[in-house]
């Protein structure tokens, strides 16, 4: 191209003719407005956990002021309405076997379907699977609910002998809602893992297993291991379904095949209109919300901590 060309060219860009037409001023606010826009969105995330945080602390302060914090967390009866009792071990040792028990099958399968998916399945059959586990990761919570009361529990009682409602229900249908999750943020992690470690592995001799199980799954041990956490967070947080399958009973139970409570379950069991709202019972809904808000952060700040203090960078 000639030089006049070069600069008729330069003459009649796009960008040269706006800026032509439109002063300096208009382009500057414009900038800033999209800056503040962003701003926004970006901050409305830390608003709303902040309006969340002042509404269960306040009404909890509230509960604390009447019941000892360490009556409360060390208590092992929980009879809010007869006895007005508030002792939240029970709720708290049914979160974490529900939660546990999800976490020991939702876990691995989630795991292994990541390492299938990335490492392992043909085109075609990835093309299949992957979308079978978005949908049902989209699956709505109820929906499980009924699967475990009309599917799962019959069977539990034909084979354990447990009641219809049970913890068990709940670990099962939890374990398998988690694995998408797991699924999903672990094929991330092994994706990120660079070819050149895993090609290199296999060209000094190693199989394709030995290769994923000592090169690519260590090389991606940090998005893993966040996952998994992410997911039991999930599965302590779970509410629907504990509520429509697993019972009510607010006695510390280790027999998972009997009626337990979890902390979601049992806020979604009583926060209804009909508690006074200067009464005990309903202030207790704010403890313990309290107590699973901060058990879930503290989750997911673990998470973020593991993944920064163990990922691997590559260039």
């Amino acid at each position: 191209m000639s030089a006049n060309a070069r600069d008729a060219a330069e003459r009649v860009r796009p960008g040269k003719i706006l800026a032509a037409l439109e002063p300096q001023w208009v382009w500057d606010r414009g900038e800033a407005l999209i800056r503040f826009l962003l701003l926004l969105a970006a901050a409305f995330a830390v608003f709303a956990t902040l309006a969340i945080v002042i509404s269960l602390l306040s009404d909890a302060a509230v509960f604390f002021r009447r019941v000892s914090p360490l009556d409360f967390y060390t208590g092992t009866t929980w009879d809010p309405d007869i006895e007005e009792v508030f002792g939240v071990l029970p709720l708290l040792t049914g979160t974490l076997i529900i939660a546990g028990g999800a976490a020991l099958i939702g876990l691995p399968l989630g795991l292994g379907s990541a390492v299938f998916l990335r490492e392992y399945a043909p085109p075609r059959v990835r093309e299949i699977v992957k979308p079978v586990l978005e949908i049902l990761a989209g699956i709505p919570t109820i929906v499980f609910g009924f699967f475990a009361i009309f599917t799962i529990s019959p069977i539990l009682q034909d084979w354990f002998n447990a009641d219809f409602l049970n913890g068990a229900n709940a670990i099962i249908v939890i374990g398998i809602m988690i694995v998408p999750l797991v699924s999903s943020l672990s094929e991330d992690a092994l994706t990120a893992v660079p070819v050149e470690l895993r090609d290199g592995a296999l060209a000094l001799g190693a199989t394709r297993y030995e290769a994923v199980s000592r090169v690519v799954v260590p090389a991606g041990l940090s998005g893993i291991v966040a996952s998994f956490i992410l997911a039991f967070s999930r599965a302590v947080g779970e509410t629907m379904v504990v509520l429509l399958v697993a019972g009510q009973t607010t006695v510390i139970q280790l027999d998972i095949f009997r009626q337990m409570n979890t902390m979601a379950g049992f806020i979604a069991q009583r926060a209804t209109g009909d508690l006074a709202v200067d009464d005990p019972s309903y202030l207790s809904l704010f403890a313990v919300g309290l107590t699973l808000f901060a058990i879930t952060l503290g989750l997911n700040l673990l998470s973020d901590l593991f993944r920064a203090r163990f990922r691997e960078a590559y260039e």
